[in-house]
């Protein structure tokens, strides 16, 4: 009988890709996408409210506040703004 060697079907290369360890994105990037979340959170914090303990009575002054419609949509984009550099920066290579 022949003896039949099995190959492995991955090979050595592409088993180092796989087990590739390094983070996607430098340490700084991190920090900026960390901030672009906490902008982010505080728009949506901004945009909370406006209940009320009747709920047959309508406030508008406090529905379409200042605060609600105009700001907090705001800071809400300028938190995705700051994600977008965060992913898109690319930290200065030392020559």
């Amino acid at each position: 009988m022949a003896k039949t060697t099995i190959k492995p079907a991955v090979t050595k290369d592409a088993h180092d890709a796989v087990v590739d360890s390094r983070p996607i994105f430098p340490k700084e990037n991190y920090k900026f996408m960390l901030a672009g979340i906490a902008v982010i959170v505080i728009g949506f914090l901004l945009m909370m409210g406006g209940d009320s303990n009747d709920p047959n009575s309508f406030k508008p002054e406090e529905v379409y506040s200042f605060r609600r419609i105009t700001l907090a949509p705001i800071v809400i984009v300028l938190g995705l703004l700051v994600e977008v550099y965060a992913i898109m920066h690319r930290p200065k290579t030392k020559a």
